[in-house]
């Protein structure tokens, strides 16, 4: 099934690149930016679950994203195009259940899709996503680069945070900042980047809180093979 591509800082996200993760820390004053997004970028990896939610803005329009998952293979995930429509995506193992709006199916063909219904989920295999398709990845790498230096502090949320700016020299031009709780577990709470015409936002929430993804009602649930034009 052929899909809207998206910018490739909002592919970097859901893949789990570049700002996925890339800081972590903990409100310690005798601990370098380093430490503590070592620190973070341990906690995260230990996540059972987490809900992420990104926007990213640029020339081309606005972009959010709202990802549940348990950082394996099972998640569930909404991503809305500000002038096309919306995809929404359910991933259990080696499974994708895809339901994309009406302004999206307009924009992607420009005409009606036989078989395919007004919020009918399309059932195909994980494997046929690619990157830049607009489907999520249910993993996420929590790994840091570039060189970090620590920023004030500040509050995300109800929690109390550090700001840590990071740059990269792969990265011209672009700064990232991410937001470490200092309060409980170094949990990362946001990263920001600006760089490139693209103002991204990523805030992560809901910490091992249960996590219920199920398939859709196999009642009228249509397998791509099945749709056609």
């Amino acid at each position: 099934m052929r899909t809207i591509r998206m910018t490739r800082a909002l592919v970097c996200l859901l893949t789990g690149a570049a700002l996925t993760g890339c800081a972590a820390g903990d409100g310690g004053e005798g601990k370098s930016a380093a430490d503590l997004l070592h620190e973070a970028n341990d906690t995260m990896r230990a996540l059972r679950s987490v809900t992420v939610e990104m926007t990213n803005t640029a020339a081309n329009g606005t972009v959010t994203t709202r990802l549940e998952t348990d950082l394996k293979n099972r998640c569930r995930a909404k991503t809305t195009w500000a002038e096309h429509g919306s995809l929404e995506q359910i991933r259990i193992g080696g499974t994708d259940y895809v339901r994309p709006d009406e302004t999206y199916l307009g924009n992607w063909s420009g005409r009606k899709i036989d078989g395919l219904r007004l919020k009918q989920w399309v059932k195909e295999p994980a494997d046929q996503a690619q990157p830049g398709d607009g489907l999520a990845a249910c993993t996420w790498t929590f790994a840091s680069f570039g060189k970090a230096e620590k920023g004030k502090t500040t509050r995300i949320g109800d929690r109390k945070a550090v700001a840590l700016k990071v740059t990269d020299k792969a990265d011209k031009g672009g700064t990232y900042t991410f937001y470490v709780a200092t309060e409980g577990k170094p949990y990362l709470l946001r990263t920001v980047y600006e760089g490139g015409g693209n103002l991204t936002t990523t805030s992560f929430s809901a910490f091992d809180e249960p996590l219920d993804v199920q398939p859709p009602a196999s009642v009228g649930v249509l397998e791509s093979g099945d749709v056609g034009g």
